[in-house]
């Protein structure tokens, strides 16, 4: 824990960027393609969610064929029982090379593996590579609205107004449907009897947790999305088969994407998300559950495009930390503990590492006062 180096009756003025839960604000979201590309939209150009606004090709696979060997020649030697050259295509089992002798009584070919295009012919290793068929690459728009920017040969910015929620931990990429609500208080646990076959593709907003069960239940019902409070560690573990490291999340493969807006374990969703989340029931949501919390902050994040005006100035949100300030807290030992700014430090205090960082006091919601340093915490913005 901190230890003070001096006492000090003094506060101090923060700013430390949080979770965001609004209701109503501008959303910019960058597409682009991994390489460049051809684009499709133009500056004002509307688009909804699934809309194509660029494509781009990437190269296939290779497919290494030990030609020699399966000729039985010498590395030398095969090229001139080469049916094609560098640079032909050739379609899955035409064939690569071809060897005749005792007056056509023993033959031997090699068939190409693939769909592809002959990439190079080694009178070294008698192999030769075929690289797959170009894979297209599309990305859409993600979220309905406009085009705000374009970048030539890489992508767009998109703009919609919408209702804007972020969560604390998530897996699985972006995916759509409408919010469905499966819970009546945001301290209810969502359970696998409170789905079924009605919630396909939907994003179900549950509240303080949700069970192993659950999470199986509704992969097996085609649930798009969940978003819940909490979640068991270990269930997270059984669920998704591997540990949760400290890389980006996001490129699961599970069946669903799961947004955790609280932190691990039981915990009660804050009821300002739970009762905005809510009160969008049967409204479309664009949802993402990729997080990388290191090397560049990353969020889980709901969109609800909807009509409306912006909510909050980015000069109103520069206010940052004060006495009162709502923030949740982002490592351990008090990982997802939410509560208020009790107070602000101004002096340094030594960490058991014997760092000096600037630190903040906390009062949870049990009224237990703890010290953690600032670079722990996050602003709730509501």
């Amino acid at each position: 824990m901190p230890k003070k180096t001096k006492e000090t009756s003094e506060e101090a003025h923060a700013y430390t960027p949080g979770l965001k839960v609004k209701r109503s604000m501008e959303v910019d979201k960058l597409r682009r393609l991994p390489i460049q590309g051809k684009v499709f939209v133009k500056v004002n150009d509307p688009v909804e969610w699934n809309t194509v606004i660029a494509r781009t090709e990437i190269s296939g696979d290779p497919e290494i064929v030990k030609v020699s060997t399966l000729l039985s020649v010498e590395a030398e030697d095969m090229p001139r029982f080469m049916t094609k050259k560098v640079g032909d295509k050739v379609a899955k089992g035409e064939n690569l090379a071809f060897y005749s002798a005792l007056f056509g009584l023993l033959k031997k070919n090699v068939p190409s593996p693939i769909d592809g295009t002959v990439e190079s012919i080694s009178e070294i290793t008698g192999q030769v590579i075929v690289r797959g068929a170009p894979v297209p690459v599309d990305i859409d728009s993600y979220i309905p609205g406009k085009v705000k920017e374009v970048m030539p040969r890489e992508g767009a910015v998109i703009q919609t107004n919408a209702a804007f929620i972020q969560g604390i931990f998530g897996i699985g990429g972006e995916t759509h449907g409408k919010i469905h609500v499966a819970v009546e208080t945001p301290g209810d646990e969502l359970t696998a009897e409170k789905l079924n076959s009605d919630c396909r593709g939907e994003v179900v907003l549950g509240g303080s947790r949700v069970t192993l069960e659950a999470l199986r239940k509704a992969v097996e019902v085609g649930v798009s999305a969940i978003v819940v409070g909490g979640i068991r560690h270990q269930d997270l573990t059984e669920f998704i088969h591997e540990e949760i490291g400290v890389a980006i999340t996001g490129q699961e493969e599970v069946g669903l994407t799961l947004i955790i807006t609280e932190g691990f374990g039981k915990m009660t969703m804050s009821h300002s998300t739970f009762n905005l989340l809510k009160s969008f029931e049967g409204y479309n949501a664009c949802v993402n559950g990729a997080t990388q919390i290191r090397a560049g902050v990353l969020r889980p994040e709901i969109i609800i495009p909807h009509p409306g005006t912006e909510e909050m100035t980015k000069d109103q949100l520069s206010s940052g930390m004060v006495s009162g300030t709502p923030i949740r807290i982002i490592r351990q030992p008090y990982f997802g503990a939410i509560g208020t700014v009790h107070r602000l430090p101004v002096e340094l205090q030594i960490l058991e590492s014997e760092s000096a960082v600037r630190v903040v006091e906390i009062k949870l919601g049990d009224g237990k006062i703890v010290t953690v340093p600032r670079a722990n915490v996050e602003i709730i913005e509501e």
